[in-house]
């Protein structure tokens, strides 16, 4: 059996949540967990930057241009960057280059050429203001082929503490190890001629 005390507390509750509804904030949300179906508690950040960004949404009919959108989404750091990628032609929407300022549509293939990478995405929303990496994710499907492996480079040329210079037969061999035996040859060479 409850007692008043308890009824207090469980009614201050209440009043506090009604109270968090009436000022603007978000309840905790319970949602589908994406694997296991089961329930998962939303954070209420992620809720909150979903929302801004469907408020940032154009209205119907309304467009984005392709240099804002892919800033938006993060795939570029500033507007200009990518304003200035489309006029370089690293930009295609639908297998075409574009302009900074053609219009994206819900369903365009987008590829950018950025950082020595291909990056191709399906729009799957249209957003003009710039958002967390968690709801930019939301607004595209990543079909890019995956990263080139970096390459496992073993350090070369560590000497030991105080060895001092290193010495003509030191020098070849770290040249042998980086690669630049040609070069090293073309050195000699070019010192033994008259």
């Amino acid at each position: 059996m409850a007692s008043e005390h308890d009824e207090g507390r469980s009614g201050e509750r209440a009043a506090s949540q009604d109270g968090a509804a009436a000022a603007g904030q978000a309840p905790e949300q319970k949602t589908a967990h994406p694997e296991t179906g089961g329930p998962k508690t939303a954070d209420p950040k992620t809720i909150a930057a979903v929302a801004a960004a469907e408020a940032a949404r154009p209205q119907n009919g309304e467009s984005v241009r392709v240099d804002s959108w892919i800033w938006a989404v993060r795939l570029i750091k500033t507007r200009s960057l990518g304003a200035t990628a489309c006029r370089g032609g690293h930009v295609r929407v639908n297998g075409e280059r574009v302009k900074p300022a053609h219009s994206v549509r819900v369903g365009d293939e987008v590829r950018l050429r950025h950082e020595g990478r291909e990056r191709v995405v399906v729009v799957k929303r249209l957003i003009r203001k710039r958002v967390g990496a968690p709801v930019a994710v939301q607004c595209y499907v990543d079909n890019s082929p995956p990263p080139p492996p970096r390459e496992a480079v073993a350090p070369v040329g560590i000497r030991d503490r105080g060895a001092g210079r290193p010495t003509k037969r030191d020098r070849r061999d770290m040249e042998r190890l980086r690669g630049l035996e040609g070069l090293a040859r073309a050195r000699r060479d070019a010192e033994t001629r008259p």
